[in-house]
């Protein structure tokens, strides 16, 4: 989930847009301008599969990955969060393949049929490390630059990407805004009823939160839930969540997540061939790329506003859309197509 730092203050937005259409794009002013300035929400999801799922080995993994489109289309590289997959992007991806994009969803380490290489490396989830693992595929795929879209985990990703490596990006979609942590900054109490949204974070810090995330059953139950909580308006079926829960059956899977949340919170070390980057980081970079920033309004992390609009100096939009939980992308896939389709042409 996203950075409890970056987004202290979770309010709900009661004048967000309404969804914009893939077909008819709207303006930046038509997606702020309120419920009547812009089409409704997309229909329910339509597809369950991806045409094609492979592997490729890169840097420290064997990386599992959905593929559609064109093979000679411009790229863009779709980032999944947690607790999720690959199938949030699953109704995202036929329409960006259907405007000739080459689009690229990986499963990220930890996470499906992606596969730590050796059973030597560390089961480590620190930001910049997650962000190489993506460098990596590209390098593995021969993509010399994509546009990089995400939303939780993979909103941090991209702007890492985006921030430390900018000739890699042609494009920026980063749900939620400027998602680089801060660990020091982490480490600081905010107001208890934002912390309270974080319940999970300090509940992985715990045996019981680690036992959880290892207990099968548990570890379903708990992301059903995550899912529930940070999507209030998201109707989904129980099949829906059944093929994402396929892909926290990964050997690693509790691993990456109880180190993730734990070294953001300063609780758990990183590695030291990642300092010089992380160092980096902790300054926060700005972004020079071109962006578009999209924030759900029904997402309890959304804060008001526009509160890191200070990290983007390049070519800009920021869209509210209204009716939309945390899971953006799987909730609103017309919606998020079009920030990709506008953002390549800031």
């Amino acid at each position: 989930m996203i950075d409890r730092r970056t987004f202290g203050k979770a309010v709900g937005l009661g004048t967000g847009a309404a969804a914009l259409s893939l077909t008819g794009a709207q303006s930046a002013d038509a997606a702020q301008a309120g419920p009547g300035g812009a089409d409704e929400a997309p229909a329910a999801a339509t597809h369950t599969t991806f045409p094609a799922l492979r592997q490729v080995d890169a840097g420290v993994l064997d990386i599992g990955y959905a593929e559609a489109g064109p093979a000679h289309g411009p790229v863009v590289i779709c980032l999944h969060g947690w607790p999720y997959d690959i199938h949030s992007y699953v109704d995202v991806a036929p329409l960006l393949a259907g405007q000739g994009y080459r689009v690229i969803v990986p499963y990220l380490r930890g996470h499906g049929s992606t596969r730590f290489r050796s059973g030597r490396t560390v089961r480590n989830a620190q930001q910049s490390a997650v962000a190489l693992d993506i460098v990596a595929l590209m390098d593995a795929l021969e993509i010399r630059e994509a546009v990089l879209a995400g939303f939780d985990w993979g909103s941090r990703t991209a702007d890492i990407i985006a921030a430390l490596w900018p000739e890699r990006v042609t494009a920026l979609v980063s749900t939620s805004g400027y998602l680089i942590t801060n660990v020091e900054a982490q480490k600081s109490p905010i107001a208890p009823a934002d912390e309270h949204n974080w319940w999970y974070q300090y509940y992985f810090a715990t045996e019981r939160g680690r036992q959880a995330m290892e207990t099968p059953e548990l570890r379903d139950e708990l992301c059903h839930l995550v899912w529930q909580l940070v999507s209030p308006g998201w109707k989904f079926d129980e099949a829906t969540f059944r093929r994402t829960a396929a892909a926290f059956e990964n050997p690693d899977y509790a691993a990456i997540v109880i180190h993730n949340y734990r070294w953001r919170l300063g609780l758990a070390d990183g590695e030291r061939r990642y300092d010089r980057y992380e160092k980096e980081l902790a300054a926060r970079p700005v972004i020079h790329v071109p962006t578009i920033t999209l924030s759900p309004e029904l997402d309890p992390f959304t804060a008001p506003g526009d509160p890191t609009r200070d990290r983007f100096t390049g070519p800009y939009e920021h869209r509210v859309v209204a009716g939309v939980g945390h899971n953006l992308p799987q909730e609103a896939p017309a919606v998020f197509a079009r920030a990709v389709l506008d953002a390549s042409r800031l």
